[in-house]
């Protein structure tokens, strides 16, 4: 029962750097891949906060504003320094390994014997690893509000516009550079938030806990679609986070078939080229299913 709370529990936690994704990814149709570079700096700024005292909850904040710089400078490097996209969120990744390095003074810090936002006195009261579940809920549903009401304000429609058709929305005076960078920072703050929200869950902060998470946000926003299929996009914000708490219990159970830790990359990427496969199954066996009528319609 502990492994399910605690799957459950970092699913809600990663579901917010799936919302992050999801920004960029659907709704700007925007590869960013300064996600590896963006999710252990709010990781390192949050820990290296904590070890120096400041309060777990403006840590935890000091990471979402984390995140929305590395937002802006790739937003930056991309609108004005005329970059290609890809290229410039790579350029950022690799500059704040540096700057990570920078912040926590070696590989790895823990947070052995720290006061972090998991580990209140009301939240010692719960039984094992619902205090994960309880934090990661409240920050999913409000990140989930807090979305959902910025996509319904005028300046949230002209950012969708921009992803749907950026002629379009340039054509109707939208300034469709602003809104990539306003996207990449909202985007990349989340990411940073969850950064430093799992390095709290987890105790430490280290340089290199960015590898794949690119992969585990993707796979958590196709199996939501996939599960869930045609929403509104509120619904659509709270099926990703679903999907995240769905991967996780997924990993767990391949855990429980006797693989090895070290294979859970090499799963999650398996997992998500089936779920993206799945929409193109699930055509090819309408298809025949409407051929095989045909055929034996008199």
């Amino acid at each position: 029962m502990s492994l399910i709370t605690s799957s459950i529990g970092q699913g809600l936690l990663w579901g917010v750097l799936a919302l992050g994704l999801y920004l960029t990814f659907r709704i700007l149709n925007f590869p960013d891949m300064t996600v590896e570079g963006t999710f252990p700096f709010g990781a390192a700024i949050c820990v290296s906060a904590l070890v120096h005292g400041v309060n777990p909850l403006a840590a935890t904040i000091l990471s979402f504003f984390a995140g929305m710089v590395t937002g802006l400078v790739t937003g930056l490097l991309y609108t004005k320094g005329k970059i290609p996209v890809l290229l410039a969120g790579i350029l950022t990744m690799t500059g704040v390994y540096s700057v990570n390095l920078r912040i926590l003074g070696k590989a790895n810090v823990g947070l052995l014997n720290k006061n972090t936002l998991l580990n209140g006195q009301l939240l010692q009261k719960l039984p094992i690893n619902f205090p994960t579940i309880i934090v990661g809920l409240i920050i999913a549903i409000i990140v989930i509000v807090l979305l959902a009401v910025f996509l319904d304000t005028d300046l949230g429609q002209a950012f969708i516009a921009t992803g749907d058709n950026e002629k379009m929305a340039q054509s109707l005076g939208i300034n469709t550079d602003n809104m990539k960078i306003l996207g990449l920072m909202l985007s990349n703050g989340l990411i940073g938030l969850a950064g430093g929200l799992l390095a709290q869950n987890g105790g430490y902060a280290d340089v290199n806990m960015g590898i794949g998470t690119m992969v585990i946000g993707l796979a958590a926003i196709i199996i939501g679609e996939v599960v869930y299929g045609n929403l509104s996009l509120t619904a659509r914000l709270v099926a990703v986070v679903i999907g995240s708490i769905i991967y996780r219990l997924i990993l767990l159970l391949v855990l429980q078939l006797g693989f090895s830790t070290n294979d859970f990359k090499l799963i999650s990427a398996i997992i998500l080229a089936i779920c993206m496969m799945l929409p193109l199954f699930e055509q090819k066996f309408r298809t025949r299913k409407l051929l095989k009528k045909g055929v034996e319609k008199p």
